[in-house]
């Protein structure tokens, strides 16, 4: 049985390290950490339940105190585009949007969109909106009103 647990830990410890070596995420590095955590222990000599609890105590510990850390270093944020500029600016309505018509455009900064209104009214050509969000390639506009 001794031989079997020692078998078992390098086993483990070499298919988390494998594993891990294979994927481009840290999936089984926690599990790693304490196989061979449970591998000193046998080493030690104590008694395999003892083994079995420092294995889920330590992989449970580097995986609650490292996730948070590593989700934070390798966050993506969303790159801003030129396009992003356009969003709080006024356009000018040059055909009709009309969101059941599928139809609309609007100039903003020199360029043609396709356009929607956000609150689904239909609004007239040459009226001057506020693009409120950018939809892949629709502006989402609101229509300013009349003072």
């Amino acid at each position: 049985m001794e031989t079997f647990t020692l078998v078992m830990w390098v086993v483990l410890l070499a298919v988390f390290l494998i594993v891990e070596a294979m994927t481009a995420q840290l999936v089984t590095i926690w599990f790693a950490v304490g196989a061979g955590a449970a591998l000193i222990v046998r080493l030690c000599k104590l008694p395999l339940w003892l083994q079995l609890v420092v294995f889920l105590v330590v992989s449970a510990a580097a995986l609650l105190l490292t996730r948070p850390l590593l989700k934070k270093l390798t966050k993506q944020s969303a790159q801003p585009t030129n396009a992003d500029r356009c969003i709080g600016q006024i356009a000018v309505v040059t055909e009709k949007i009309d969101n059941l018509a599928g139809k609309g455009q609007a100039v903003v900064q020199g360029s043609v969109w396709t356009a929607r209104s956000s609150d689904g009214a239909v609004i007239p050509k040459d009226a001057c909106v506020r693009v409120e969000r950018i939809d892949g390639v629709k502006l989402i506009v609101s229509q300013q009103k009349e003072e």
